[in-house]
Order: C-alpha cells, then structure tokens, then sequence
C-alpha cells in the first residue's frame, strides 16, 4: 500500500512538473507571440505612416500642378477685360484704352504659319469686312514675335492686325497658357480660344479649345444674336 501511495505521489509530482513546464513553454510562447504581434503592428504602423506620407505628397504635388493649370471654376464673362499693350505686326503699339466704345475680338492660337493657325487666319480674314460693317475690330495674339507676325500676315494677306504677347501677358490674363501634350510630350503652350469685348470692355462671349474652321463665322453670329 505504501509503495502504491508512494507511486501515486510521484506521478502526481511529475503531472505537476509537465504541466508547469507545459504552462511556462505556453506562457513563453503567448510572450513571443504577443512581442510579434506588437513588433507587426508596430511595423505596420511605420508602413502605414510611410505610405500615408507618400500619398499625401503625391496629392500635394498633384493638387499644386493641378491649381498651376486649373480652369477657371467659372466662365470669365461678365467680367471686364485685363488691360493690354501689346505691339502689332508692324511694331506699333495697341492697348485696351485705344478701343474704348468698340467691340472687339481676341483670338489667342499657338503658333504662326501652323495649318491650324493659317486657317483660323484666313477666315477671320474673309470675314473682317462683315465685322468692320457691325464696328467690330479682330485681333489674333499669340507668343511669336512682331517680326514672325509680319511675315505670317504678308504672306497670307491678312486684313487685321496680330498681336505679339511674347511675355505672355495677355495669355495669363485670359487664362489661356495650358499644359498640351504632343508625342507623348508635355509642355506649356497657348490653347485656342477666343474672347469677345463689348465698348465697356467686359467679356460677353468665351470660346475655350475651339477648332479653326467655321469658327470666325460662328463667332460673329453669336454676336449679333445678343
């Protein structure tokens, strides 16, 4: 009996070693199993906040290149017009204040002797008789200089002056300088619009990315239909 009681103590003694080993190697493992879990949150907290901080970058940048070449939230008429002088294809200088009591038309396109350019040209100039008779005076403005710009309406026997914004002056007030993409190419440059005065000089007529053919007739149909 004594030798069973005793076998039972040392079974009882060795259940209770294995479970305290058993308790300290769970407990060791619940430790480690927590310190990586912590180490994995704590890591995907720096992730987040890294990713997060170059989200929010990028978004800035974007939001700065965005608001550089925003559109106007709303359409420029009604307003008046930004005061201008600006030097002509022969050198001689034009300003808003010479046209003071007339309507007049500005036409802002990329480039001289361009197809698109040449086309937009030679029907403003097919026409200017007809917006002569309504006392309304046309003007096409773009970066190129007064010597390109002689050159461009000799050629084409244009019958109104251009205008040479080579500081791109004008182009800001209007609002006309867009980033444009050729070839994959990104860069800076004039988008084709139009814009017409009244004799108060307030803008009551905006065309934004026109396209050149029809577009001088369609021009001064609106005008007279207001």
């Amino acid at each position: 009996m004594a030798k069973k009681a005793k076998a039972r103590k040392v079974k009882k003694s060795s259940v209770k070693k294995v479970a305290k080993k058993s308790t300290k190697v769970s407990a060791k493992k619940t430790t480690k199993s927590t310190k990586s879990t912590k180490n994995v949150k704590k890591s995907t907290k720096k992730s987040t906040k890294s990713g997060a901080k170059k989200v929010a970058k990028k978004r800035t940048k974007v939001s700065a290149n965005k608001s550089k070449n925003a559109t106007p939230s709303s359409s420029l008429i009604g307003l008046t017009a930004p005061e201008w002088q600006l030097k002509n294809s022969q050198g001689q200088v034009v300003s808003s204040a010479d046209l003071m009591g007339k309507k007049y038309v500005l036409y802002f396109y990329p480039k001289d002797s361009t197809p698109g350019c040449t086309l937009e040209g030679q029907e403003f100039s097919g026409m200017i008789s007809e917006y002569r008779k309504n006392n309304i005076e046309v003007f096409g403005v773009s970066k190129d200089s007064v010597e390109s710009h002689n050159d461009f309406k000799c050629k084409y026997n244009f019958g109104f002056e251009l205008l040479s914004d080579v500081n791109e002056e004008l182009c800001i007030g209007f609002d006309v300088i867009k980033e444009k993409n050729m070839y994959g190419k990104k860069y800076m440059g004039i988008e084709r619009s139009t814009f017409v005065i009244d004799e108060n000089q307030k803008i009551i007529l905006e065309y934004r990315k026109v396209s050149p053919a029809g577009h001088a007739e369609a021009v001064l149909a609106d005008i007279l239909s207001k």
